[in-house]
C-alpha cells in the first residue's frame, strides 16, 4: 500500500534555541514517518520590535535595527531567493549547529563559515547589514504569524488537518529534541491535536534548558 507523504511547514528565526531544538525533532520525524518539511523564516526582531521597551536590555540590542538578531536570518533570506528551500535548509543546520551546538558567537564570521558548510558563496552574508531582503522576511514572518495569531514566538508549524486543511500550532517546544520512536510519537501526537476542533493549547513552565546533543 502506498502512503501518502505530508508536507509540513516550518517557521524559525536562527537565532532561537528553543526553534532549534523543535527542527532538529522535524528532520527525525522526517526518517520516521512520510513527511517533508518545507523550511520558511521568521525573525524575532520583526515579532519584538513594538516590544522593545519591555525586554531586558541584552535582549533589546540583539532586537533592534542593526542587533545581531537580524544578521542570520537575513542571510537565510538571500540564500532561499539565490538557491532555493533546500539552500535554506542546508544554511539553518549549519548556522543553527555552529551557534547552538558549538555555542559560536553570533559574528559575520561564524555565519561565514556556517555558508562553507552548507556549500554556499561567502558573499550572501553581505545581505547581514542590509534591509534589502527585509520586505521578503516580513512577508515570510507575516504569512506564519497570520496562521497562529499575535500571541506566540518561534517555532510555528503547521501541519494537515484532518479534512486536508492546515492547521498551525507555535511549538511544540521540546528539549532534547526526541529521536527515533519518540519522535515519531510526538508527531502522531502533533496531528492528534490538529484533528481535534477548538484545541489551542496545552503548556507548562519550562524548568530545563535547551539540551543540545
Amino acid at each position: 500500500m502506498t502512503v501518502e507523504r505530508v508536507t509540513a511547514d516550518f517557521w524559525f528565526d536562527p537565532a532561537c534555541p528553543w526553534a532549534w531544538m523543535t527542527s532538529r525533532w522535524m528532520l527525525e520525524v522526517e526518517k520516521v514517518r512520510p513527511v517533508d518539511v518545507r523550511w520558511h523564516v521568521m525573525s524575532l526582531g520583526v515579532l519584538n520590535e513594538d516590544k522593545l521597551d519591555e525586554l531586558p536590555e541584552e535582549f533589546r540590542e540583539a532586537m533592534a535595527p542593526g542587533g545581531w538578531i537580524w544578521a542570520p536570518v537575513r542571510v537565510c533570506v538571500a540564500a532561499e531567493q539565490r538557491f532555493g528551500a533546500e539552500a535554506l535548509g542546508r544554511l539553518y543546520t549549519a548556522l543553527g549547529t555552529r551557534f547552538h551546538n558549538q555555542d559560536q558567537p553570533r559574528t559575520r564570521e561564524t555565519i561565514v563559515a556556517a555558508l562553507a558548510d552548507a556549500g554556499l558563496p561567502a558573499d550572501l552574508v553581505e545581505a547581514a547589514d542590509t534591509d534589502e531582503y527585509d520586505k521578503l522576511l516580513r512577508a515570510s514572518h507575516k504569512e506564519g504569524i497570520e496562521k497562529v495569531g499575535q500571541d506566540v514566538g518561534t517555532p510555528i508549524i503547521s501541519v494537515p488537518g484532518p479534512d486536508g486543511t492546515e492547521v498551525a500550532f507555535f511549538g511544540p517546544v521540546v528539549t532534547p529534541a526526541p529521536k527515533g520512536d519518540a519522535a515519531a510519537r510526538l508527531w502522531d501526537g502533533t496531528l492528534l491535536v490538529a484533528s481535534t476542533p477548538g484545541f489551542y493549547e496545552i503548556k507548562r513552565t519550562r524548568t530545563v534548558g535547551p539540551i543540545f546533543d
